[in-house]
């Protein structure tokens, strides 16, 4: 017979039986209360319940994170050139001077997306169920209240962020990859190819063919692929080939290469001999992660999921702000937004943050030039700084395109939306600020949005005014830690191009009539 320790007594089988229940009670007790009122941690780190009646109250009375249902993941893309009045311009064939239709554009691209760069008038376009089965397993992405960051600005103003970062690829471009790739193996293609910057968009893309066995060629931004080789590395593992841009490997990288042989690389670049390795290479095709309207078509998946979470709780941005370098998460965050102004239903103030170093935006202009550096794609008519143009090696911010997209840039040139550039310098001064208040060490590209955001909360309380701030944070930047390391070290210099730099870049838009 077990005995009795002094002074304890032993709880009859009873007495066990009701304490178990009454802690099952009280977990579901909970549970219930923190489904209904909406459970999360304080600033302070205390667990604390709020009823969703007081989500839109002050910082002590809101949500941190929300999350929409499963059952919300929009099952359409939002087609924001259907209300459009002033419509993107047609692409251009850099032979003839027209503008390309279906069968122009099939010797490159896969034939649905050709049909979904030239839908102007589908307000939606139904996504394919197997591409939503594969977004479940990371979307819906949270919209989260940055409580911390605005405690330590002491701004009245209210901070969120749709943080597109948790995937295995680290960022947004999985949105658009997986569309590409999965259209390509409708098709009975058995590669693609691609470029890559930053290398983001080849880390997506590697991902999504990996997933669905398609072949993938990357070309890399040289200075990238020297700088980021752990980003390299991952498409490797996903079983990519990866190539530093330009190379020796393409007729188009040859020439570069013996015009330019000390050039470390731009994305102009590396989507001229994407091109070439497409047209060159059976039963492939060629992908982009930005730019083309097909792409802004299926980033929309992050503004649609924004809209739903700011109106589940009855809060109305005020301020949108989203890192610009060819438009794709910029034009996927404002797309149902910019839709609402369009059709005159509402009012947003929308910023476009670029780098000061590539400035397409706010110091190019806004005419037909070609896509690439090797001039053998399309002709866009979008804000350009040339096709010639080559950022500094010294900047370490992403974005680094020449040009913008055709929606962003008409959207910009009617007024819709305005445009500012920031120095890298700032930019990782914001990045780490985030970093110490949220706790996301964020992607440099991601950044330029976080430093236009701050200075906003700033404005706000220097003016005494509670405006609701969204900002587009597109990723993570644990693969950006030459660059984080340069800032900590003190070795991270502000190149800003000169006029004369830029007459060089304007100097290669070619030039026809209407067009000079």
């Amino acid at each position: 017979m077990r005995r009795q320790r002094p002074g304890h007594r032993i709880l009859s089988f009873h007495h066990r039986g009701l304490l178990l229940l009454a802690a099952a009670v009280a977990v579901m007790l909970f549970f219930l209360y923190g489904c209904v009122a909406g459970a999360a941690y304080s600033p302070r780190g205390r667990l604390v319940f709020i009823p969703l009646a007081q989500v839109s109250g002050s910082r002590t009375t809101s949500l941190f994170r929300f999350y929409l249902e499963g059952s919300k993941l929009p099952t359409a893309w939002y087609n924001v050139r259907a209300d459009m009045k002033n419509k993107p311009a047609p692409l251009l064939n850099p032979g003839t001077g027209k503008p390309m239709g279906f069968e122009d554009l099939r010797p490159v691209f896969c034939d649905e997306l050709i049909r979904q760069e030239l839908d102007n008038d589908d307000r939606e376009i139904p996504i394919p169920q197997e591409i939503l089965d594969f977004y479940k397993m990371y979307r819906p992405s949270p919209l989260v209240r940055a409580y911390c960051l605005e405690e330590k600005l002491d701004t009245p103003a209210h901070i969120y962020y749709k943080f597109e970062g948790n995937n295995t690829s680290g960022s947004h471009k999985l949105n658009s990859a997986i569309a590409q790739a999965y259209y390509a193996k409708e098709q009975g293609l058995t590669g693609v190819t691609t470029e890559t910057g930053a290398g983001q968009w080849g880390t997506a893309l590697s991902m999504a063919c990996a997933y669905l066995g398609l072949d993938c060629h990357v070309f890399m931004v040289k200075c990238s692929y020297e700088q980021k080789p752990f980003r390299r590395e991952v498409m490797r593992t996903y079983g990519a080939d990866v190539t530093p841009s330009p190379s020796l490997t393409t007729e188009v990288g040859r020439k570069i290469l013996a015009e330019f042989p000390d050039t470390t690389g731009s994305l102009g670049c590396a989507i001229s001999e994407a091109v070439e390795c497409a047209a060159s290479t059976p039963n492939t095709r060629y992908v982009l992660g930005s730019v083309l309207n097909q792409v802004l078509l299926h980033q929309s998946v992050i503004g649609l999921e924004t809209k739903a979470a700011l109106d589940k709780y009855g809060i109305k941005p005020d301020i949108i702000i989203g890192c610009a370098g060819g438009g794709s998460n910029l034009g996927g965050l404002i797309s149902p937004f910019v839709g609402e102004m369009l059709r005159g239903e509402a009012d947003y103030k929308i910023i476009a943050v670029e780098p000061a170093s590539c400035p397409s935006l706010t110091r190019g202009v806004f005419k037909y030039d070609f896509c690439d550096t090797g001039k053998i794609c399309p002709m866009a008519k979008m804000y350009t700084l040339g096709n010639g143009f080559i950022p500094s090696a010294n900047h370490a911010g992403g974005l680094r395109y020449h040009g913008m997209s055709s929606i962003v840039s008409q959207l910009y040139h009617d007024g819709m939306l305005e445009a500012r550039s920031v120095e890298q310098t700032a930019v990782f001064e914001a990045a780490e600020l985030f970093a110490r208040c949220e706790g996301i060490l964020p992607a440099p590209e991601s950044s330029h949005a976080i430093r236009v955001a701050i200075d906003e909360a700033v404005k706000c309380k220097e003016n005494n005014e509670a405006k609701n701030i969204v900002i587009g944070l597109t990723g993570t930047g644990y693969f950006d830690m030459v660059a984080y390391g340069k800032y900590n070290d003190g070795e991270m210099r502000d190149v800003i191009p000169t006029d004369e730099d830029l007459q060089r870049g304007f100097a290669t838009i070619p030039s026809f009539p209407g067009n000079e």
